[in-house]
């Protein structure tokens, strides 16, 4: 199993990962890396243990805010695929319709040419 070196709050950590995963378990420790800094530059010295824990609550509360913005657009999702279904289904009824009202008014018009047709070979008197 592959080891990669990590850098949080000015120290190394040596850690184990899968296989091709060495790229982005350095890109997670160095964002949080960046969220122990900020919390430094913003609070101060305070311990590494409450430093650490409070960065960890900072990205866990950053988690739970992408979470609820994720199901918020997968009700969104939900709510526009269940509208394009009743309006693919309106126009396929209006399309029905227009095809029945365009068959009858096809027959009328045939009904007409017919009688024109017939008018036009009865013998004149």
């Amino acid at each position: 199993m592959p080891e990669v070196n990590v850098e949080i709050n000015g120290r190394k950590y040596r850690m184990a990962c899968e296989e091709g995963q060495q790229k982005h378990l350095i890109g997670l420790a160095a964002r949080f890396n960046e969220q122990v800094e900020g919390l430094k530059g913003s609070v101060g010295e305070i311990g590494d243990n409450r430093l650490t824990v409070m960065a960890g609550i900072a990205v866990l509360d950053e988690l739970v805010e992408a979470e609820r913005k994720i199901a918020e657009l997968q009700t969104e999702v939900t709510v526009l695929t269940r509208a394009g279904q009743e309006i693919a289904a309106e126009a396929e009824t209006l399309e029905h319709q227009f095809a029945s009202k365009l068959g009858e008014a096809a027959r009328k018009l045939e009904a007409v040419a017919n009688a024109i047709d017939d008018t036009a070979t009865l013998p004149q008197g």
